[in-house]
Parts: structure tokens; sequence; C-alpha cells
């Protein structure tokens, strides 16, 4: 009798605990049976407001949990496994996203390079710099693996080049797209070093993911979180993350709206998704970078940039192949110029094992400019 109360009493703590899934499963029901008409009559400004915040917020929320139940497979399996965990949860909700847009929604070519941008842009910047700052701050000069930053960077760096500057330079196609034999061999290359980083991290050079001197397992980045088995934990990140992906139609909708009744720039809607999809993650990374644990916080930060474009290309460029849609890649000069300068600065800021307040301030006057440049 009382082994059967106890297994109650635990599952109302857990169901407690998931009351964003539960909030989100309610959500996602009035969309499907009532909030069709809602999205396609919209007007004026306070009820798309209104349903604005209503997504957002719920699925921020959910965010939260899928980053919490991370963080707990974390404890489970060690470092790098659990920030992997996490930048796979975290960039497979944004990739699902897209490619749930580009299947049911308008032809938008440019939404997969968009997204991509937004993404590095607020991670090579805006997280790095601010994690970087407060680290400093707090610290004043904090230590990380130098072979673990050279193997993202070294992946990245190509990564980036070949997939969103080198199209506007092609010849068999208009400026900013690849022929198809070209989206092939770029979905090869991006499929292809993406998988021999994730081999490089999890097996054969797994050591230069961890913190010098530590053997990957960091209790303290954890306190206070309740530990229950890896396929509790793994069924809820995934349980969570169903939600988002099937609620972000309608956000991209809503967000469509107020962006064109606004007179808004275009690049504002990727730039709120991104914010919506990394807000969780950047968190944990500027936590782990304040307690002074800089190598969680860098493989977060280096591990986001980069499974964006070895996740995110070969999903745009493979829906593209079979829509026959077109996919724009390319971006625009001014772009260019801000990730040709990031990736620069990036290699200059991890040349050294070692990292200061000026190495985020400049990352955030790159992030400022950006911004300053998508409104003008």
């Amino acid at each position: 009798m009382t082994a059967t109360k106890d297994r109650s009493n635990s599952k109302l703590v857990i169901l407690k605990r998931e009351m964003s899934l539960l909030f989100g499963l309610m959500t996602l029901l009035v969309f499907w049976f009532i909030g069709k008409s809602w999205l396609d009559h919209l007007s004026g400004w306070s009820s798309p407001m209104f349903l604005f915040i209503w997504l957002f917020l719920t699925m921020l929320w959910m965010s939260f949990r899928v980053v919490h139940h991370a963080d707990c497979l974390a404890i489970k399996l060690g470092e790098p496994y659990g920030t992997l965990i996490l930048t796979l949860s975290v960039i497979s909700i944004e990739v699902v996203m897209i490619s749930a847009v580009m299947l049911t929604g308008a032809d938008d070519p440019t939404l997969g390079r968009d997204m991509m941008f937004a993404v590095l842009m607020i991670v090579l910047n805006g997280l790095v710099g601010i994690s970087l700052l407060v680290g400093g701050r707090r610290h004043r000069e904090q230590v990380h693996n130098l072979q673990g930053a050279n193997t993202f960077l070294v992946v990245l760096v190509p990564l980036s080049i070949l997939t969103m500057i080198l199209p506007n330079f092609t010849e068999s196609t208009e400026a900013g797209t690849y022929s198809n034999a070209q989206m092939v061999f770029a979905t090869l290359v991006s499929i292809c070093l993406y998988t021999a980083f994730l081999t490089a991290q999890t097996l054969r050079y797994r050591g230069h993911f961890i913190a010098p001197g530590t053997s990957g397992q960091n209790p303290h980045d954890h306190e206070g979180l309740v530990v229950q088995s890896v396929g509790l934990h793994a069924g809820f990140l995934l349980a969570n993350m169903v939600p988002i992906v099937l609620l972000s139609k309608a956000l991209a909708k809503v967000l469509d709206y107020q962006i064109a009744s606004l007179h808004a720039p275009a690049a504002i809607g990727g730039i709120i998704i991104a914010i919506l999809v990394l807000a969780p993650e950047g968190l944990a990374a500027i936590r782990a970078a304040r307690d002074d644990h800089l190598q969680r916080s860098v493989n977060i930060c280096l591990g986001s940039a980069l499974a964006t474009i070895g996740m995110t290309v070969p999903a745009v460029l493979t829906i593209g192949l079979i829509t026959g849609n077109k996919v724009v890649l390319g971006l625009d000069p001014v772009e260019s110029v801000l990730l040709i300068t990031t990736v620069l600065v990036a290699i200059l800021t991890f040349a050294s094992n070692k990292t200061n307040t000026i190495h985020g301030i400049v990352h955030l006057i790159l992030f400022i400019a950006y911004i300053f440049m998508v409104f003008d």
C-alpha cells in the first residue's frame, strides 16, 4: 500500500514539473481545432499580438524544459555528450521548423539562409560576447581546451564559406543559388564534415572537448536538478520538442502578419524565431561562463553554430531538390562582410586557450552592428 502511494506521489510530482508539456499540448489542440480560423482572419493589432505572445511564451516554456532534460542527461552521460544532446535537440527544433514551413507554407527561397545567418550572428557574436564578458568580469581570464575550439572552427569555416558565400560566385545558375549537381555536392559535403566532427567529438578526440584537468563530470553545473533515468529524460525531451515544432507554423503566420502590418524588416522574423530557439541554450552558456566553466559555454556556442549549418543545409537543399523550389543560400554583400568578419574574429578569440572581457566586447560590437544593419 505504501509503495503504491509512493508511486502515485512520484507521478504527481513529475506531472507538476511537466506543466509546460500539458499546457503546450492544450495549446496545440486549441490551434488544431479553432486556431485555423483565427490565423486565416488576422486583423488589427490586439488579437494578433495576443496570439503571438501566447504562442511565443508557450514555446519558450517548453524550450526551457528541453534544456532541463538535456542537462539531466548531461549528468548521466557526462561531457561532451551532455552538451551535444542539448545542441542537437535545440538545432533539431530549428531545422524541423524550417522544413515544416518550406513544405507547407508560402514559397520563400531565402528562409533557410536567413535563419542560418540569424543563428550564426546570435550565437557567434551575441552569446559568445555575453558569455566572455560575464565570465571575464567575474574571473578576469578563463581557460578552455584550445584543441576543441580549433576543431570546431576548422569545420565551421569551410562549411560557412561553401554554403553561404560561394553560391554568390558560381556561374551555372543565378547569383546566390546552386545548380542541382552543386546542391547535391553541398549536401554531401555538409553531411560528411558534420559526421566527421561528431565522430571526433564523441569518440576519437573526446578529450579535446573536456575542460583541462577534468574528467568531463562537472556536478556544480547542475546543482538543484533532480536526475532520474535516461529513458525518462529522453522521453520528456522529445515530448516537449514535438508541440514546439507543430506550433511553429502558427507562430510563423502571426509573425508574417505583424511584420507586414508594421512594415518591419523581413529579417526580423528570422531573428525572433532564432531567439526563441536559442534562448534556453544561450542562458545555459552564459550561466556556465559565469560559473567559470568556460569549456561548456564554448561547446554550446560553437557547437550550435556548427550544427546549424551542418544540419540545416542538407535539410533545406534536399527539400529544394525534391520539390523543385528555388533555394537561395548566398548572403547579400553586407551580410557576407559580417559573416567573414565574425569568423575571423572567432578564430582570433579562440587562438589562445585563455579569454577575457576584450574578446567579449568585440563580439558584442559585431552583434550590435548586425542588428543595426537589419534596421538600416
